[in-house]
């Protein structure tokens, strides 16, 4: 695969999501939404396997990864209204499903083509497979960095700007409560299950339970840099629980950030 490559994949993928758009405002704010976040994941996972020094071939394939892995997104929306998976269907199996349809990577190697469409299957799922290769499971990893980093940015925004419409907060209730489960996952060192959330600020304890499932170095300096976990800290209740929550996954933060050692793929 080649640069070339990656231009007409992206091509295809603006004129895909084109066809999405109407002409009702409200209705094409989120598409909107998923088309950017899909640019800035992009531009994330080239970010992170720079620092990684992969090469210049697993660059473009971590980067078609990008580009492809909410490609469900949009059939979604335009089915059911919503982006949660659990009122719909799984994102990440309509966007391999239509990437089938439309035979994006019938031209790729059997072994690109299945190793891409692991990474597109597995980034937003709860844990990833035991028994996968160490290549595989190197750009199962960084898909699942690159994404939580943009959709911290885009939930945080939506929590002090209120731009972006209710598909971003799930439609969860925003009320004071907040729930013993997701704080207990924290304590533990654990990412949150989806399916305990009852309220906004349950998603929010949430997403700062995702720093135990970041994988890479370069991915935990950027939550440092964007202030992510202090961002979340103010929009939150300002309750004993929830400090002592927020400064287990701050010490996490650091610690993986002390005497980090250099990370480059074996494969």
């Amino acid at each position: 695969m080649n640069k070339n490559e990656t231009t007409s994949l992206k091509n295809w993928f603006t004129g895909y999501v084109s066809h999405f758009y109407t002409d009702d405002p409200e209705y094409n704010r989120p598409i909107y939404v998923k088309e950017e976040h899909t640019k800035r994941v992009c531009r994330n996972i080239i970010m992170i396997g720079e620092e990684l020094g992969i090469s210049p071939e697993d660059m473009i394939t971590a980067e078609i990864i990008a580009l492809f892995h909410d490609v469900g997104r949009f059939r979604q929306y335009e089915l059911y209204r919503t982006f949660v998976d659990a009122l719909s269907e799984n994102h990440a199996r309509m966007g391999l499903k239509q990437i089938g349809i439309h035979k994006v990577f019938s031209g790729f190697p059997k072994d690109k083509k299945l190793l891409i469409s692991k990474a597109i299957a597995y980034h937003n799922a709860a844990y990833l497979p035991e028994d996968e290769d160490e290549k595989t499971l190197f750009f199962m990893k960084l898909i699942r960095d690159a994404d939580k980093l943009d959709i911290w940015k885009v939930f945080l925004d939506y929590c002090t700007e209120k731009r972006s419409g209710d598909t971003i907060g799930l439609g969860l209730p925003d009320t004071p409560s907040f729930s013993a489960k997701i704080l207990g996952s924290i304590q533990r060192h654990e990412s949150a299950r989806i399916s305990d959330l009852k309220s906004l600020n349950d998603f929010k304890l949430l997403q700062i339970s995702w720093v135990f499932d970041i994988n890479y170095i370069p991915s935990f300096r950027l939550i440092r840099k964007n202030n992510y976990i202090d961002l979340f800290k103010e929009t939150l209740p300002k309750k004993k629980k929830i400090s002592e929550a927020i400064k287990i996954a701050c010490n996490y933060v650091d610690s993986r950030l002390i005497n980090a050692p250099k990370e480059t793929p074996n494969f």
